[in-house]
């Protein structure tokens, strides 16, 4: 149980550092930098807890990306800072970089030693992963920001 335990402080620490390297690059306040770390290891941890549940990796993603989603809300509500400081930097760690660099990887193979089917299929099942997974983070991000700000003004 204790091994379990460390992996998951261990990776809630190591997605912390991007979250916060991406927000100082993008010059966010250094009184938000310490809700980005959070928020970096919240949706990492979360993500890992779900595929470790037998989730896939496209619906953890979008779960995860929910929960920070909701959370920057509140804190955007609370701190009086606007949404995308806190969900930019906290969704860095969800980035699905491997899938898009096989893709690519297996693209240039194709341009190199010529099309064969293993090629073709894996650049598209690593491309399509990439982009279910970047779907996943958009549509998490999006659907609190749009039901709680909608859900507090008239239509009309």
């Amino acid at each position: 149980m204790s091994a379990i335990l460390i992996k998951f402080l261990l990776d809630a620490l190591f997605s912390a550092i991007p979250a916060v390297g991406f927000g100082m690059v993008f010059n966010v306040p250094k009184s938000a930098l310490k809700f980005c770390a959070l928020g970096g290891a919240i949706t990492y941890t979360t993500r890992t807890l779900f595929l470790n549940l037998g989730l896939s990796i496209e619906l953890s993603t979008f779960l995860a990306s929910l929960l920070i989603g909701m959370i920057t809300v509140y804190w955007s509500r609370k701190y009086i800072v606007p949404r995308p400081i806190y969900t930019v930097a906290s969704i860095i760690p969800l980035i699905p970089g491997t899938y898009a660099f096989s893709a690519m990887i297996s693209l240039m193979d194709m341009n190199t030693h010529g099309v064969s089917p293993e090629l073709i299929s894996l650049f598209v099942e690593n491309g399509l992963k990439s982009i279910s997974i970047l779907g996943a983070i958009s549509f998490g991000l999006a659907l609190p920001s749009l039901y709680f700000i909608r859900y507090n003004r008239p239509i009309i």
